[in-house]
């Protein structure tokens, strides 16, 4: 790196660009240019478009980087096992609460009976989110995805939905700790979600020291966010010289261990 991109990367890090979205620059040693967005996998109609300084950014990078590309329409959930009875897999308590909302959200418990906790617990939490109004195909990435493909860009994906999959079905007793915690914080990741809807529609986090309330236990949080975290430093290290938009999941901006800490 030149004696003036070392100024100018300096300079950058200490007087950082505010963006009106969850986003900030940065320029890693290898020279790759980073804009990281923190990306709401489902959005509002009132996010879309995108912001034209976010457009702008993404017409003239090199490459789209995301978590992985949901753009296509083939089902990550296919070919997973009907595991046994859920009357054998929960509680008596666990079980009522999961029925109480399944009821309140009009999920048909047979639906539910023939898939894995962590499954069950993506459903109710996907559901949680229509019902706030958000809608997949007004996610960030979703958008930047169709913006990358109609530029032709190149789009590298961080895991990929496979990988994603195959991380849920390895977390222990089938996922019983994300259906937890899902039932336990149910009204606080409801909060969350509009506060983060608010990130993109009024302003974004002044710093990503932020602390958040917590919706997973410290177990599940060094899995779903620490450990991918540190996985995807080492990728985006790992890319060769130019400029990049990296779209992940809002809370892996914000709170301890967050991806921009883990980068600097």
């Amino acid at each position: 790196m030149s004696l003036f991109s070392r100024i100018k990367s300096a300079l950058r890090a200490q007087f950082p660009r505010r963006y009106p979205w969850p986003g900030l620059d940065m320029t890693l040693p290898g020279g790759q240019q980073l804009h990281l967005v923190g990306s709401i996998h489902m959005g509002t109609r009132d996010m879309s478009p995108l912001p034209e300084g976010l457009l702008r950014l993404v017409h003239k990078a090199d490459a789209l980087v995301v978590e992985a590309d949901i753009s296509g329409s083939e089902s990550p959930f296919s070919d997973l096992a009907i595991p046994p009875p859920l009357a054998e897999r929960l509680s008596g308590a666990q079980l009522t609460a999961l029925e109480r909302l399944a009821d309140e959200l009009s999920l048909p418990m047979t639906m539910l009976e023939t898939q894995p906790l962590w499954q069950i617990a993506m459903v109710l939490q996907a559901t949680q989110a229509q019902r706030l109004g958000l809608r997949g195909d007004y996610g960030i990435d979703y958008q930047l995805l169709h913006i990358a493909r109609a530029d032709n860009m190149p789009v590298i994906e961080l895991e990929g939905a496979a990988s994603q999959i195959a991380l849920l079905r390895q977390l222990p007793e089938d996922g019983m700790l994300l259906l937890e915690d899902t039932l336990m914080h149910w009204h606080t990741n409801a909060r969350l979600l509009q506060t983060m809807i608010g990130w993109w529609l009024d302003a974004p986090p002044a710093t990503s020291t932020l602390a958040l309330p917590a919706t997973f236990s410290e177990s599940l949080y060094d899995v779903l966010m620490h450990e991918r975290n540190q996985a995807w430093r080492e990728k985006l290290h790992a890319l060769p010289p130019g400029r990049y938009v990296v779209a992940v999941g809002a809370l892996h901006l914000y709170g301890e261990g967050n991806l921009p800490s883990l980068l600097r």
